[in-house]
């Protein structure tokens, strides 16, 4: 079995720690632990297993797979699917919400407290020009990602965040109050339904081939190895989210006897840097947010205008790069609270597909990778979360909705989709293959 040094294994770990924390992972937690109050344990919890276990198993499943993309791992089910699905991902957690998103948090978090606010549009417009322009900067030449995301960014981003750490466990502002209403008895599902937020399950598809690819860079490329070291480095990864989503969630909980409920977690942690701080605290939350959303933005660049690239070639990555950044500009400007009102819908739905998947691939061998398995299960998985999704949008399939309210086992806990997936995997093993017709190759074969 080929062997890496450790300290290639750590600088790969910690590359992929920070692609997966974005500023989305510093709010979310912190508003959750206010919500949550002293039930802040269940809900951390259930955060941690879409925040931290998913994103795990996500990650390990392209390499445990053998796969060379994302788009030949999904095209178990079908090619159309694997195309569409895949590019809906991409365009999910790249230039429509993810990319936007890291933009809008920035400013939100690092420079809107300090502008007035009848120059903050134009602030806003030169802050995201100037985020977007470093962020294709970084993303021009993927090689040196690794690099510069494992070797320099993530050591400082740790620093910061274990600062605020510490000083909060050492001297609390508070201890945890009553919960808010829907986390006093649903405090576990409820931080569930939280780690959607993230979209990093969904990252994790598209960031496992960087991975292996850092991996294969290290001159390892045999299977059982390239999956050996993905473990340990999405090992690495999972242990400092699990750490550091704790620390903001009991930071969120431990702040509301002395803040109240605020308005958002941007608010918790800029009031919380600067009851601890001062005025520096500002400047360590403001170094903290644009680091994390910094090297989440470069790698969901690389990985985008890879993808793009791959099923356009007549564009370069380069053109992409460009492309990409200047959307992510363009869309960062509507604002952060328009970008996650148009984005939950759109993770509602996908987010138990890729679960399911994920889950699929794992199993892939004992049901002997039967087309009608993955096909019938994410079928079914997606009428449910279709239904979930649409609730709350001008498309609202009410009678469904009203009816799986009432029917089907967890759909009020926004997991309706788990028995369907279940089922489905029960008739796709009593049903013959040929009924999802003849395999045939990928559209995106390398």
């Amino acid at each position: 079995m080929q062997r890496i040094p450790f300290s290639n294994t750590l600088t790969i770990g910690l590359m992929l720690f920070a692609l997966f924390f974005g500023a989305g992972n510093l709010v979310f937690p912190a508003m959750m632990g206010q919500n949550a109050g002293d039930q802040y344990w269940q809900a951390n919890l259930g955060f941690l297993i879409t925040g931290v276990g998913l994103p795990l198993f996500g990650t390990l499943a392209l390499g445990f797979s053998g796969s060379k993309n994302l788009l030949a791992l999904i095209n178990r089910v079908h090619p159309w699917f694997a195309f569409g699905f895949t590019t809906l991902l991409y365009l999910t957690i790249g230039p429509l919400f993810a990319m936007p998103r890291t933009g809008s948090v920035s400013y939100e978090i690092a420079v809107k407290p300090y502008i007035e606010t009848e120059h903050g549009p134009l602030a806003m417009v030169v802050f995201t020009v100037l985020f977007f322009g470093v962020t294709l900067l970084l993303s021009i030449n993927p090689a040196k990602t690794v690099d510069i995301i494992g070797k320099i960014l993530t050591p400082i981003l740790i620093a910061c965040i274990t600062l605020l750490a510490i000083t909060s466990f050492a001297a609390p502002l508070g201890e945890p109050q009553k919960p808010e209403p829907g986390y006093a008895s649903q405090a576990f599902f409820k931080g569930f339904q939280e780690g959607y937020l993230t979209m990093d399950a969904l990252a994790a598809l598209v960031f496992g081939i960087i991975v292996i690819d850092a991996i294969r860079a290290k001159g390892v490329y045999e299977r059982k190895s390239i999956l050996k070291v993905c473990f340990q480095a999405s090992l690495i990864a999972a242990a400092m989210l699990a750490v550091i989503y704790t620390s903001l969630t009991y930071i969120g909980a431990s702040s509301v006897s002395t803040f109240g409920i605020l308005a958002n977690g941007g608010e918790v942690l800029n009031l919380v840097t600067s009851q601890y701080f001062g005025t520096f605290g500002g400047f360590v939350l403001g170094i903290i947010v644009l680091l994390a959303c910094l090297t989440t933005s470069i790698g969901l660049t690389t990985a985008c205008s890879s993808y793009f690239q791959k099923i356009i070639p007549g564009i370069s990555y380069k053109s992409f790069c460009v492309v990409l950044s200047v959307i992510g500009a363009l869309l960062a400007n509507i604002g952060l609270e328009q970008l996650i009102h148009f984005s939950v819908p759109v993770l509602t739905i996908l987010y138990p597909l890729a679960i399911v998947l994920i889950i699929l691939t794992f199993f892939h061998d004992l049901f002997k990778g039967k087309r009608t398995v993955y096909g019938i299960s994410l079928f079914l998985t997606f009428l449910v979360s279709l239904v979930d999704g649409l609730k709350d949008t001008p498309l609202n399939l009410e009678q469904l909705h009203d009816w799986f309210t009432q029917y089907l086992p967890l759909y009020s806990f926004g997991l309706g989709w788990l028995i369907p997936a279940c089922v489905g995997v029960l008739i796709g093993l009593l049903l013959p293959e040929r009924l999802m017709g003849q395999p045939s190759s990928s559209l995106l074969e390398d």
